[in-house]
């Protein structure tokens, strides 16, 4: 579904292998006002039937958009490099240490392997980082785009205008 105005935010993953972590990150940003781009190859499909089995069936308020792979998203977005942002566990400053500003582009990689090394490596001033405990491993793909996105939002401006409305379910 188009927006109805720029999004907030947006984030992408790519090559994202679980369902429920995008169907959670998906309704993230409907709550968030962020454009979602899933940039494949996906580990999984986004037919209708599966789309609902995964809890995707409130799309219809997503605004995103999906490619094929990495080059393909690249030359249809063009995401500015001046506003984007690489999650690296473990290989970039703190996210909270980051100004971000509206329409900023949050990239995440895979639940497995995370960004593509040559994306990553070649941008060191744009790479962010979850500061977390040596003994974690590292942080579910659903909740590391929650709190990245979530900070960008505090110093940028809530898309509901500040109000505290959520559910928790």
């Amino acid at each position: 579904m188009p927006a109805a105005s720029a999004p907030t935010l947006h984030v992408v993953l790519v090559e994202p292998l679980i369902p429920q972590n995008t169907g959670a990150i998906g309704r993230l940003c409907v709550a968030a006002g962020a454009r979602l781009h899933l940039v494949g190859p996906l580990g999984f499909d986004l037919d209708d039937r599966r789309r609902r089995r995964a809890g995707l069936d409130y799309w219809q308020h997503l605004d995103w958009s999906a490619y094929d792979d990495l080059a393909h998203f690249l030359r249809a977005a063009e995401p500015p490099e001046d506003r984007s942002w690489y999650a690296a566990a473990r290989r970039g400053r703190r996210y909270d240490e980051v100004r971000y500003r509206p329409g900023d582009w949050l990239f995440f990689g895979s639940e497995t392997v995370g960004l593509p090394d040559d994306l990553v490596d070649s941008r060191p001033a744009r790479r962010i980082a979850i500061p977390m405990r040596p003994e974690a491993r590292s942080i579910n793909l659903a909740i590391a785009v929650g709190i990245v996105s979530y900070e960008a939002l505090r110093q940028t401006g809530w898309p509901t205008g500040g109000e505290a409305t959520a559910t928790f379910s």
